[in-house]
């Protein structure tokens, strides 16, 4: 449903958005496993937009960078100092920049589709992606402590150091849920939960508005001023959670790589 569109029922009463929302009707290759709907066609428009501004921001480096290239070098720079280097340190933090400013860039756009008018929808709003980009993070934890201390990194892990034996059989289980089991599942679900709360913010906002101004008729059409200064006010904020939302993402990726860095381990 697109967010400026009428929604009403068959009363002719005005009803709200639905998880309905993230289930949208196949566009092509229907009963294959490559469906495509709007939420795909989001997917895809983010890639190639990702695609496009880096090649275009980087195909001709000048040691005076123009506009373009300053506002993409803006970006890289932002991941490099506040993500890799603040967290990992410098070595540590270029041989993991690939993997991190991955993260970042596609979190960031697949979350601003849900702001773009005609698309209205974000690229994270359905599990698959948040899943994916949440598995990479765990595998890059997994390689970073396996490869720094391949012989102890999984046993310190569940058998820290320092505790009275006896407790082992309560601290080990803990550890290995928090660890191995929370992560990957807290940084779906955070990413996830984020982006469909506000696209069904949105639609709320912006379907009233369009009941009040084209149904509800007489004075109640004044409504529809307020909604959608609410609705404007709060694309603004998803704009500023979805940046929040990629931050987070590439920083927590970065900590758990860090956490298994570390020489504890």
């Amino acid at each position: 449903m697109h967010p400026l569109a009428a929604a009403s029922g068959s009363s002719g009463g005005f009803q709200g958005p639905s998880i309905d929302e993230f289930f949208p009707s196949v566009l092509l290759f229907a009963g294959t496993p490559f469906e495509i709907t709007r939420i795909t066609l989001a997917r895809f428009l983010a890639i190639v937009l990702l695609i496009l501004i880096f090649w275009l921001g980087t195909r001709r480096m000048k040691l005076v960078p123009g506009r373009f290239q300053s506002v993409v070098e803006l970006g890289l720079g932002f991941v490099r100092g506040n993500v890799g280097d603040d967290i990992l340190g410098k070595k540590d933090g270029r041989r993991f920049l690939p993997i991190l400013t991955t993260v970042f860039f596609m979190v960031l756009f697949f979350n601003l589709t849900g702001v773009i008018i005609g698309v209205n929808i974000a690229g994270t709003s359905t599990i698959g992606v948040p899943l994916i980009l949440a598995v990479v993070a765990y595998v890059s934890f997994i390689y970073a402590g396996v490869k720094k201390h391949p012989g102890t990194f999984f046993r310190n892990a569940l058998v820290p150091p320092g505790v009275p034996w006896f407790l082992y059989i309560i601290v080990t289980p803990i550890e290995f849920v928090s660890t191995f089991l929370l992560r990957p599942i807290t940084l779906t679900l955070r990413l996830l939960m984020n982006m469909i709360v506000g696209h069904l913010l949105l639609v709320l906002f912006f379907s009233a508005t369009s009941f009040f101004f084209f149904e509800s008729g007489n004075l109640f059409a004044l409504f529809g001023i307020g909604t959608v200064a609410f609705g404007f006010a709060f694309t603004l904020f998803e704009i500023f959670v979805g940046v929040l939302q990629a931050y987070v993402f590439s920083l927590l990726t970065a900590v758990y790589v860090q956490l298994a860095l570390n020489d504890e381990h």
